[in-house]
């Protein structure tokens, strides 16, 4: 079984920046795709962006060209850096390594001026 940790969400400005960060109890080398999902009040659990462990990416529509995961398969980490947040962006911000059925407690990102 493995833990995951989510960090990074916050406060910001519309057309700002932020990193999200996501640590694992143990080896992510394991994991084929590790993944970031989000969830806005009142809505469900969408697929945000994914990689594999060769480092190939699949991001939804609306976040294509703003967002970037990357994978420190090393550190046990991933990455989901964010720019040009809009507050449609505005959710609680889940890592998961697919397959496991595990998930991270979450980070806020609020995007509102």
């Amino acid at each position: 079984q493995v833990q995951l940790v989510e960090s990074g969400g916050g406060l910001v400005q519309p057309g700002g920046s932020l990193t999200l960060s996501c640590k694992a109890s143990r080896s992510i080398f394991t994991f084929y795709v590790m993944a970031w999902y989000r969830q806005a009040p009142g809505k469900e659990r969408e697929l945000v962006a994914l990689i594999t462990l060769s480092g190939g990416t699949n991001y939804a529509d609306s976040v294509k060209g703003r967002f970037t995961i990357s994978r420190d398969n090393a550190k046990s980490k991933v990455y989901l850096q964010m720019n040009s947040l809009k507050p449609e962006d505005t959710a609680v911000y889940y890592c998961t390594a697919r397959g496991t059925g595990t998930w991270g407690q979450g980070t806020q990102v609020t995007v509102s001026s």
